[in-house]
């Protein structure tokens, strides 16, 4: 084995665009709160974002050898049980993610080959699109971990490609945007009505205060993800200094990227002429968007009718193509990324010996097998549970927006205590003085029980169980099962270290 060249400021900054920026989050943004949604990513970002991943700074900066990311932090904060459970949910969000994105990433495709999303018309052996868009769900979960365990390197490799043509995608989508406005004096589709704009949504699924608080875990969501890379912090280069900086400038970066961005759909997209229809979901949102906006610059060129459908279609299709590229890349890393760090970070004694057992490559090939099935099966339950597209993609975007979350309540809640070690070496202080750093702490702890709390009640008031139901059980089924492999991984090895560590 060579020497591993080591990861440097510039790679880790496009590593978290990659894991962070998702262009769809600004079209679901758009299409949930319109101009609206700005002030909600900004508050996420100041109130979440940039006082998290300060946090995770100095969590990464002083355990800058361990290898199990989160969980080495947590267990050096809060000791190993809660860590395990913490975790386990943190890997839980993960999986519920996979679920929701291999069902998803049949839309770019279908736009890709189609020029707009075919999906709901697909059907095989007589299934109904939901059922079929399930089955193609799974077997890309097969499909994705069997060549991820296969080695590394074309992980690294797919996932920057992924990266690079996100950023390509926002790069068009700016372009079009400023000279549709250039073209049409200035003009916008979606008129400014003074702040009155800025603070309603269009959107009347969005009109009440208790939708309008559930709409923070969109925010926070949109922002989660930059926890995985504390896996890595192992294969950084000087991760004390390029972990903190990296974070840093990701996080204004992406801060500015999504608020413009919202604002900018508005230059070629009016609210109730484009997405008041039903055929439009939050699968399918960011094609119907960008189909439009080509039809928009066609218009504004002066160009036939026609030709400015053909542009928008070509738009849709490199957007497909786009997301599909980005979507593979990040499956290829959180497929093994999430479980390699906590398995091999926790101890041993808690796992079954296949599920620590490492393949040629290096890979925990059991373990990863074994998170595809799961994946698989509630996949299985959640398209044959019966419900039309519009609704499987809320029960899914809901799902993954709650358990991606939730984990950060460990990470936060973990912090003061954390900070009250003597005995770590910390090359990376932001947080100096106690006083701040628990208003802090409570600030965002309130901002994101809030969210949580919010998602979870909205369905339940509007008597739809059915989403109230999928949206809470990520966490809670998979942290009852932590709690279950932990006691009896303690009744199988009785670790009396461990109880005497934690005393």
């Amino acid at each position: 084995m060579g020497k591993q060249k080591k990861i440097g400021v510039s790679s880790l900054i496009l590593m978290i665009f990659s894991a962070i920026y998702g262009f769809a989050n600004t079209t679901v943004a758009y299409d949930q709160m319109g101009y609206a949604s700005i002030i909600w990513y900004i508050l996420a970002a100041l109130l979440f974002f940039l006082p998290s991943a300060l946090m995770l700074a100095e969590y990464g900066s002083a355990f800058k050898e361990a290898k199990g990311g989160i969980y080495s932090w947590l267990a050096g904060s809060i000791g190993e049980k809660w860590a395990f459970i913490g975790t386990f949910i943190w890997l839980s969000s993960w999986i519920i993610w996979m679920l929701s994105t291999s069902t998803k990433v049949w839309i770019p495709l279908s736009t890709l080959i189609s020029g707009s999303d075919q999906t709901q018309t697909w059907s095989f052996l007589g299934l109904s699109s939901t059922q079929t868009v399930g089955l193609l769900g799974i077997f890309w979960i097969l499909a994705v971990t069997f060549f991820a365990t296969r080695g590394m390197n074309s992980i690294a490799k797919i996932s920057s490609l992924g990266g690079f043509f996100v950023m390509f995608l926002t790069g068009v989508f700016f372009v079009a945007s400023i000279v549709i406005w250039f073209l049409n004096g200035g003009q916008l589709a979606e008129p400014i009505h003074g702040i009155h704009s800025f603070v309603s949504s269009p959107n009347p699924g969005f009109s009440s205060p208790l939708a309008l608080l559930s709409f923070i875990t969109y925010a926070v969501f949109a922002y989660a993800g930059m926890e995985s890379m504390g896996g890595i912090t192992d294969s950084m280069d000087k991760p004390e200094k390029t972990f903190p900086k990296g974070l840093i400038i990701s996080t204004i970066a992406i801060t500015i990227m999504y608020s413009l961005s919202i604002f900018m759909w508005g230059i070629s997209t009016n609210w109730h002429q484009v997405l008041g229809g039903d055929e439009v979901n939050l699968g399918n949102i960011s094609y119907v968007l960008m189909n439009n906006l080509g039809l928009v610059l066609g218009k504004a060129m002066h160009l036939s009718t026609s030709t400015a459908a053909t542009m928008g279609q070509l738009l849709a299709r490199f957007t497909g193509l786009s997301m599909f590229m980005a979507y593979l890349g990040s499956f290829f890393v959180l497929v093994y990324s999430p479980l390699k760090s906590f398995i091999m970070g926790s101890s041993p004694k808690l796992w079954p010996k296949k599920m620590t057992k490492l393949n040629k490559a290096g890979l925990p090939a059991f373990s990863m097998w074994l998170q595809a099935i799961v994946v698989a099966v509630f996949i299985f339950l959640v398209a044959f549970g019966g419900s039309a597209a519009n609704k499987f993609y809320l029960i899914l975007t809901d799902m993954a927006n709650v358990s991606t979350s939730f984990p950060y309540l460990f990470l936060i809640g973990a912090f003061p205590f954390f900070k009250k070690r003597q005995d770590l070496d910390r090359p990376f202080e932001v947080y100096t003085s106690r006083f701040w750093t628990n208003t802090i702490v409570t600030l965002v702890l309130i901002v994101l029980v809030g969210g949580i709390g919010f998602t979870c009640l909205e369905p339940m008031l509007e008597h739809d169980y059915m989403t109230a139901f999928w949206t809470v059980i990520g966490p809670i089924f998979f942290g009852a099962v932590a709690w279950i492999f932990y006691h009896n991984a303690q009744k199988r090895n009785d670790l009396t270290e461990t109880a005497s560590d934690e005393d």
